[in-house]
């Protein structure tokens, strides 16, 4: 029965709508908790419809717009992510996760300038979430800020000197400057923190290489096939030790022994 000025609620009505309001919400749980195991399962285009539905349950399920929203970044439309994680921000504006996943979106949407602010505002509310720093040096980089992108990564090393992805995208982004000799520390530093590291004896081989060091770079390039013989790099680092090894300078022996003078 509608509720009007006429027809006050009494107090069943008022407990019948309390108990379909309880039931509502607890579908709309349900149908949460199964789209969220069809979406770690990957199956994004199963998991849309079942989030619909938790959503048309309840409303106000931030929950809901989220795994949804992360539905849709898996089938890569990332328009309708980031619109759908704006909507999840409208009913909770202090998860970091929410904030992290709209930044990454951005960056996978091609639009760098709003992924810095909200990866900023996720660090904010949560600075120990080491991917959503490097991330943000990411978009830095992408907004051609190449020195804030290398101050974020060595802040980064400094804090976490364990964490490999800040020293793999430092040592990339300095190649990319052409800066083999500080790109080559940062590879060796790579080694120190784990040894079983090869591509890190592949990246000092380039660095050496681009450097004409070449004695140099043949040791480092044998040492990474030696710890990865099976990469998929090897015909190249096989290439360049071939070319390296005929470009180098030929030795001429010299004889000291001389014809005696006769006497």
């Amino acid at each position: 029965m509608p509720i009007t000025l006429y027809n006050k609620p009494n107090r069943q009505m008022l407990s019948e709508m309390a108990i379909k309001s309880e039931l509502t919400e607890d579908e709309s749980y349900k149908l949460c908790v199964k789209a969220d195991a069809l979406r770690l399962a990957n199956m994004f285009k199963e998991a849309v419809p079942k989030y619909l539905r938790s959503i048309f349950c309840k409303r106000d399920n931030a929950d809901a717009y989220y795994g949804l929203a992360l539905s849709y970044k898996g089938l890569q439309n990332y328009d309708k992510a980031i619109e759908t994680l704006e909507t999840a921000l409208s009913y909770k504006d202090d998860d970091f996760a929410i904030f992290y996943e709209l930044g990454i979106c951005h960056l996978m949407n091609g639009t760098p300038c709003p992924a810095i602010k909200c990866l900023i505002r996720s660090i904010q509310l949560n600075p120990d979430n080491l991917n959503a720093q490097v991330q943000l040096a990411l978009a830095h980089e992408l907004v051609g800020e190449q020195e804030m992108a290398l101050m974020i990564y060595q802040r980064i090393i400094e804090v976490a000197p364990d964490f490999l992805k800040a020293y793999k995208h430092k040592a990339a982004l300095l190649m990319s400057l052409d800066e083999y000799k500080d790109a080559s520390t940062v590879f060796n530093q790579i080694l120190k923190v784990k040894p079983s590291y090869s591509k890190a004896f592949l990246g000092i081989g380039i660095c050496f290489d681009k450097l004409k060091r070449s004695v140099d770079a043949m040791r480092y390039y044998k040492k990474f096939i030696e710890n990865k013989p099976d990469s998929s790099h090897v015909p190249f680092v096989e290439s360049r030790l071939f070319n390296l090894k005929r470009s180098r300078p030929k030795q001429t022996n010299f004889s000291l022994v001389t014809n005696p003078i006769s006497v």
